[in-house]
């Protein structure tokens, strides 16, 4: 019995370890065999992997539908003086020029 989690992808637990990845025999799909880093101390990354900070200016990649909103975030928004969630990289918080309160994943923008 491998010590492998099973695949990500389609669920399989025939898995095997190759080199330091390990690999799904059934779907092909490879992934890093090492647990991930504790999520306590990693630092927030935007799309392109670049470290945020509070107070930085980010802008959204994507066309975004907003919650409790008629109106969406377009691509190319700039967001101004971002606060960082504690405990959470993924998500960040701050407020564009029409819409306040927002709290957005970082896969979602780039450092302006």
């Amino acid at each position: 019995m491998s010590d492998l989690p099973d695949c990500p992808q389609c669920g399989s637990d025939n898995t095997y370890a190759d080199g330091d990845r390990a690999v799904c025999a059934v779907c092909g799909h490879e992934w890093p065999s090492a647990p991930p880093a504790d999520v306590q101390g990693a630092a927030p990354r935007d799309a392109n992997g670049t470290i945020l900070c509070a107070g930085d200016a980010v802008i959204v990649i994507k066309d975004l539908k907003v919650k409790g909103s008629s109106i969406p975030l377009k691509q190319g928004t700039l967001i101004r003086n971002i606060r960082l969630v504690d405990g959470d990289p993924e998500h960040i918080e701050g407020h564009s020029d029409r819409i306040h309160g927002l709290v957005l994943k970082t896969c979602f923008l780039k450092k302006a």
